[in-house]
């Protein structure tokens, strides 16, 4: 079922050549000045005018949003600059013909940020904010084209595998998604409770080559992710390559052919195999969802629920209900349904840091949306501000001080130092609470769990009387609720359990088996993944596990590049097979063990490796299986192709 690449590449989300000068005076765009950030007004307006003497201007008035005392720009300042920019906008001739240089776009950067932007960072910048996209694979005349009947299979349609449709799309193979569900998004499509929504920035949370203007919220609910992706399928024409309703159960290579046997089964519970020279393996990890283990649980004659299969047609109104878990889900649904329950008792079973969420009330307004339409390069200029402070400038975070004390809830200064960021944030939610300072304040340092981020609900939430946080544990689940470790019971209608999934059976259910009939469970079990570079495993050839072992971005929000990244790296492999005339390739042995040395050398110097530092990072034996110990732009240029000595080609 090949793809034509005519057919494929269709309009990105954000039309970006929609973005005409001059513009027109309109109450719209001067209301979008108005409205529009300053720093990225700043930036846009350089960036049109090439006028660099506003960066000497501004530049003694612009602080990190981390800094103390806050940022405060000068009122005046703000006025010039909108009044510059608007005649940038709308006169014939005043912005500049062409491009700025790489020197002063560089410039821009460090001024806009109030921190130094290394080289390094630049070939990423440009990458991911959108500045200078990558010309199509089947576009570049040093790229062998891809074999006619190379088939890739991609599993899943969600956020890694829609990039993956796209890219191989463009690259010219053959591919064909299997998607176990009725429609696309993954897990954005699979979460529906009330509140569902993403920590990550919308305007980073998206794909590089599919920028989105149209976001009602700087971090988007559930249901706008799930709209961009389905977006995305349609404007890239994914959907006639996507098997619907579909899910694989069982990838086993044929060591004569050099190909995936890969066994599928329909709704209707018929089989098929269908034969695949490769396979990218984008299931994901927060799809297999985890139930409490507390006894009784099955017991409970009231509604019971799983955040991740919520029942849209249960109305809790009135009701007294129950909520195990205080993570991120729990954040998000608990000042969702406390408005109209009755009782709401929530349970805790570990502490969680909270940060508030910078955006505050968290909607986009028509003015900023008008400028990220229309305003020439204002929405990559807001993606690459937005990118900086939820990524790599969060990284010291998380790296171990050695002269720091081992018993101390943090591990460097910059650490400690937010800290006391979030611990600002307790008190001054719970300034008359102590009980509650004491419950919600956690011992441990920040990130080395998942933070949750607070838009202003959820923390206020437990100040309400019918709510109540329950501290003890639960000693088992009765036909009428729960019964606490100190004897008390609490009645309840419905019982939900946000307790997130599986993550370390990174597998799922499914079955793969490599060269010789070796099995990859045999490899992994259920809870200790290893793989080279997270995706590529010796007897495994042509095999791409994303969003594997140890390439979560933990220290930031990052997962649409890490899948972008994961698919080029994929891609670069395919090609190089290719350009070789071979049939596969796999990593050597010695490979694979030197890569689990370096991974282990450099967590240990990480936050994960804190002896407080409990999570779902770690398995039972507290190794940490899931978080890059190094930075984003690390992984982006590890990801720019395969390292060929540490392969062989079959």
């Amino acid at each position: 079922m090949a793809a034509k690449y005519a057919d494929v590449v269709g309009t990105a989300p954000a039309d970006l050549s929609a973005r005409k000068l001059p513009m027109d005076d309109t109450p719209e765009l001067r209301q979008a000045l108005v409205e529009g950030e300053p720093h990225t007004l700043l930036m846009t307006y350089v960036h049109l005018s090439g006028d660099e003497a506003m960066l000497d201007i501004f530049a003694p008035h612009l602080k990190s949003p981390y800094a103390y005392p806050p940022e405060q720009i000068p009122a005046d300042l703000i006025e010039d600059l909108r009044a510059r920019l608007l005649h940038v906008l709308t006169t014939p001739g005043a912005a500049m013909d062409g491009d700025i240089s790489e020197t002063l776009m560089h410039r821009m950067m460090t001024v806009g940020l109030a921190e130094e932007v290394e080289d390094e960072f630049l070939p990423l910048l440009y990458d991911q904010i959108g500045f200078r996209p990558e010309l199509p694979r089947r576009e570049r005349k040093d790229r062998k084209p891809a074999p006619a009947g190379f088939k890739v299979l991609v599993i899943g349609a969600g956020m890694t595998g829609l990039a993956a449709g796209v890219k191989l799309a463009e690259a010219g193979y053959d591919w064909e998604i299997v998607e176990k569900n009725e429609e696309v998004g993954g897990t954005w499509w699979e979460n529906r409770y009330p509140g569902v929504g993403v920590d990550t920035p919308s305007h980073f949370y998206s794909f590089s080559f599919a920028l989105n203007s149209e976001w009602h919220n700087y971090h988007p609910q559930g249901t706008d992710m799930f709209a961009y992706l389905k977006r995305v399928a349609d404007d890239y024409r994914l959907r006639p390559n996507i098997r619907f309703n579909t899910l694989v159960e069982k990838l086993v290579w044929d060591d004569d052919a050099a190909l995936w046997n890969v066994t599928v089964r329909r709704k209707d519970g018929s089989e098929e195999v269908i034969r695949a020279n490769a396979v990218i393996n984008g299931h994901g990890p927060v799809n297999r969802l985890k139930w409490p283990s507390i006894a009784g649980l099955d017991s409970f004659e009231g509604v019971r629920l799983h955040t991740a299969t919520w029942d849209t047609s249960i109305d809790l109104s009135g009701k007294r209900v129950g909520v195990i878990g205080t993570g991120a889900s729990a954040a998000q649904l608990i000042p969702a349904i406390a408005g109209d329950v009755g009782e709401l008792h929530v349970f805790q079973r570990s502490r969680h840091w909270v940060m508030p969420s910078p955006a505050g009330d968290d909607e986009v307004t028509e003015g900023v949306k008008f400028a990220m339409r229309h305003i020439p390069h204002y929405l990559e200029w807001f993606r690459f501000r937005i990118y900086w402070y939820a990524a790599d400038g969060l990284y010291p975070n998380v790296l171990l001080d050695p002269e720091w004390p081992e018993d101390s809830p943090s591990v460097s200064a910059v650490n400690e130092a937010m800290r006391q960021f979030a611990i600002g944030h307790i008190e001054k939610t719970f300034a008359n609470r102590p009980d509650l300072k004491e419950k919600l304040t956690p011992d441990f340092p920040v990130f080395s769990k998942r933070i949750i981020l607070d838009r202003g609900p959820y923390f206020p939430t437990y100040l309400e009387p019918h709510v109540h946080l329950e501290q003890t544990g639960i000693e088992k689940v009765t036909p009428k609720g729960l019964v606490l470790k100190d004897g008390r019971e609490i009645e309840l209608d419905v019982l939900v359990c946000a307790t997130g999934f599986d993550v370390a059976n990174m597998m799922g259910d499914l079955e793969i088996v490599g060269i010789g009939g070796k099995h990859l469970r045999s490899e992994w079990g259920t809870e200790d993944p290893r793989a080279y570079f997270g995706m590529l495993v010796p007897g495994f050839p042509n095999y791409f596990h994303t969003v594997g072992p140890n390439s979560a971005p933990n220290h930031a929000a990052g997962q649409n590049l890490i899948s972008e990244c994961q698919v080029n790296y994929a891609i670069e492999c395919l090609d190089w097979v290719n350009a070789e005339e071979k049939k596969a390739l796999q990593p050597t042995k010695p490979a694979f063990d030197a890569w689990q040395k370096k991974v282990e050398t450099q967590m240990v110097k990480m936050i994960w490796s804190h002896p407080r530092a409990y999570s779902y990072y770690n398995n039972s034996k507290k190794r940490n299986f899931l978080s890059w110990p190094w930075r984003l732009v690390d992984f982006w240029n590890e990801c720019r192709g395969p390292r060929k000595g540490d392969f062989e080609l079959l």
